[in-house]
């Protein structure tokens, strides 16, 4: 049995919205990795941003990586995926149905966007029924109002205000620990004003955002970004249908599952809810930084040598989180069969 894990930290230096623990999250995991669980340090990569002379954590990178990842895997190969950086919400295609009216992304550091999704088995998502067809449309114009006045869906919803100084603010944990906190969430604003500065396109709009990825990264933008038809057809919705197989959406917006040679075998842990905040912490006394869920994982697994399985990580990790005075609520997506086995391996 191969042990493989790709591990992702993206900083985001020099930008209104740097992070400071992301890269420190990954040294920690792939320490973890090798000491607990007998991974070979050969068989880890590691994309971070804040070396220039690797491999960027671009979204064609991250991607292949990922496709190198599992291409190589054999039956009974354990393959860990570990991101910490920015997450997005991209605002669902009109005429496309979706749970919480979003694609939930992560944000690489071109800002070409990965979409994900999975079974929720711990979590509390933010879920819609579907609307019929005039209130998609009733929706769509809201959202154009909303972006002409210079406001996101995202910011309304969540209040964030939709500036940058909404990322950072000082706060106090149980143990008297004085830290600096900024929002591993980028408003979707704030994501845009990143992408004109990366991509060199001034004109984009809050619903030009999948026309604007594909203009410029093509065929590396996610698959769920495209916008032929075709393309919405066939295209696998990201990151865990790298590994659950891909996924056909129907005229209705619902989905299918199509056979795949590895069907369901994604295991999602994911910092917080579709509408919540992952934190990024630094502590101001040590200059520690980390990822407030990174570090509850270590916290956990540094308090044990027994198993542990997917759901009790989660659970254990919410209890430590609320301890800590962190809003976020951690959550498992995954099929049945993989809640109660060892996280991990």
């Amino acid at each position: 049995m191969a042990k493989k894990a790709l591990l992702i930290g993206i900083n985001y230096p020099g930008t209104a919205v740097e992070l400071r623990g992301c890269v420190n999250d990954v040294r920690r995991m792939q320490k973890c990795l090798i000491d607990r669980y007998g991974f070979s340090n050969k068989d880890i990569t590691v994309l971070i941003d804040t070396d220039k002379s690797s491999i960027q954590p671009t979204g064609k990178n991250i991607r292949e990586a990922l496709k190198k990842l599992i291409a190589e895997g054999e039956p009974g190969d354990v393959l860990v995926f570990h991101y910490s950086g920015h997450g997005t919400r991209l605002p669902t295609e009109e005429g496309l149905f979706d749970a919480t009216d979003y694609d939930e992304c992560i944000t690489p550091c071109d800002m070409n966007l990965i979409t994900e999704e999975a079974k929720e088995q711990i979590g509390e998502s933010y879920v819609n029924k579907p609307k019929s067809r005039i209130v998609t449309f009733l929706v769509s114009i809201v959202r154009s109002l909303l972006t002409t006045c210079g406001i996101s869906s995202n910011d309304s919803q969540r209040g964030s205000g939709g500036g940058h100084d909404s990322f950072t603010r000082e706060s106090e944990l149980e143990d008297g620990e004085t830290v600096d906190m900024k929002t591993r969430y980028l408003p979707l604003d704030s994501y845009i004003s990143l992408l004109k500065e990366q991509t060199g396109q001034t004109d984009i709009k809050c619903g030009k955002i999948r026309q604007t990825l594909v203009k410029v990264f093509g065929e590396d933008s996610s698959p769920h970004v495209m916008l032929s038809n075709s393309m919405k057809r066939n295209a696998h919705r990201g990151l865990l249908g790298m590994f659950i197989g891909k996924r056909e959406v129907n005229t209705d917006g619902a989905g299918s599952e199509l056979k795949s040679k590895h069907p369901n075998n994604g295991i999602l842990l994911s910092g917080c809810q579709t509408d919540q905040r992952s934190e990024d912490v630094y502590v101001t006394r040590t200059g520690k930084a980390y990822g407030a869920f990174s570090d509850a994982i270590q916290t956990i697994l540094s308090g044990t040598r027994q198993e542990i399985t997917n759901k009790e990580m989660v659970l254990r990790a919410r209890e430590i989180l609320k301890k800590q005075k962190f809003g976020q609520r951690p959550g498992l997506y995954c099929h049945d069969r993989y809640v109660n086995i060892p996280f991990i391996c």
